[in-house]
């Protein structure tokens, strides 16, 4: 009879534990970032909290709010949206990397967000926000005292794929881009920059300018933005393991100067790959029907082009290199 009180015991233990694992709790935090305004910032973790359907911009999710924090020794990913983005365009990812046991940070960098491109053009400013989301995320955040410090990943779409490569050691030259302006006036970036009234002429800041922070020790990188600023000397720092993934069909960024720049002229080769049909936009997260009417442009994809099925294996290869690479 105790045996079976034992056994009896041990398997609704079991039960118990199998009904919340994978729980992910979720809360938006301020971040104080000097005498510029706070970074908003959407925090994604594993929890042993019950969870329901929430709104998230014109998305869904299912998470517990302001749930406590659950395990210890846990791995951090930040995460860097791309041009005029938002810091829950990648939500699925960051829930499937919470629902994997990873804390997930997601800033909204300033002045470069859906509602606010006054600053879209000052690319440095996006790797020091990263620089001090670590620093909050280590030092600052409630449960910082969970998160192991030497297991620090980075996720990044576009800008933010030119951000991560810049926080992992890259130094791009900007002197490059006037030629590039020139020879593709109708690409997204030249266009962007003619709407800016920047100098078709601008000087190339000293390498200071970028900071990088090796305490990141892995990064996943979509599609990244300018990547042909950095050429083979640019990237010769970069020692951490990559994750690079390029759209087939990026009507944004077109091959060859973006992510097949970098895979290039990276001093070692990334885990690399390039998704049959895609497009840009189509490493956003899967979206709503509030979404896709408010925003179609970055909701369409490609004919035969299925992004939730994609994004199922997407979010997958995205979690396993984390636990690859970050233990």
């Amino acid at each position: 009879m105790k045996t079976i009180a034992l056994l009896a015991a041990s398997l609704l233990c079991a039960v118990a534990t199998h009904a919340t694992a994978g729980n992910v709790g979720f809360t938006e935090i301020r971040v104080s970032n000097g005498a510029d305004k706070p970074l908003v910032v959407g925090v994604w973790y594993p929890t042993e909290a019950p969870v329901k359907p929430e709104p998230l911009e014109l998305f869904s999710q299912t998470v517990a709010v302001g749930a406590a924090p659950s395990g210890q020794h846990l791995p951090l990913i930040v995460m860097s949206h791309g041009t005029g983005g938002s810091y829950g365009e990648h939500y699925d990812t960051a829930l499937a990397l919470a629902e994997a046991g990873f804390v997930v940070a997601a800033v909204a960098h300033t002045g470069d967000t859906h509602d606010d491109i006054s600053r879209n053009t000052r690319l440095a400013d996006r790797a020091a926000q990263i620089h001090r989301l670590i620093d909050y995320m280590l030092s600052e955040w409630p449960a910082h005292g969970q998160i192991d410090p030497q297991r620090i990943g980075m996720f990044g779409f576009s800008s933010g794929g030119f951000t991560t490569l810049v926080s992992i050691g890259g130094v791009p030259d900007l002197s490059t881009l006037p030629a590039h302006w020139r020879a593709h006036p109708d690409y997204f970036d030249s266009q962007l920059v003619k709407h800016a009234g920047i100098p078709t002429s601008i000087p190339n800041p000293p390498a200071s300018t970028w900071i990088h922070d090796p305490r990141i020790k892995a990064a996943v990188v979509a599609a990244p933005a300018l990547g042909f600023t950095f050429g083979r000397e640019g990237l010769k720092d970069i020692t951490v393991p990559i994750q690079l993934w390029r759209a087939e069909d990026d009507h944004i960024l077109p091959n060859p100067d973006y992510a097949e720049a970098v895979r290039i002229a990276l001093p070692r080769p990334a885990e690399f790959h390039l998704v049959q049909g895609a497009d840009h936009f189509d490493f956003l997260a899967p979206c709503s029907d509030a979404l896709a009417h408010a925003a179609p442009q970055i909701c369409t994809s490609r004919p035969g082009f299925d992004r939730k099925a994609f994004h199922q294996t997407f979010n997958r290869e995205v979690v396993r290199f984390f636990e690859e690479t970050l233990g």
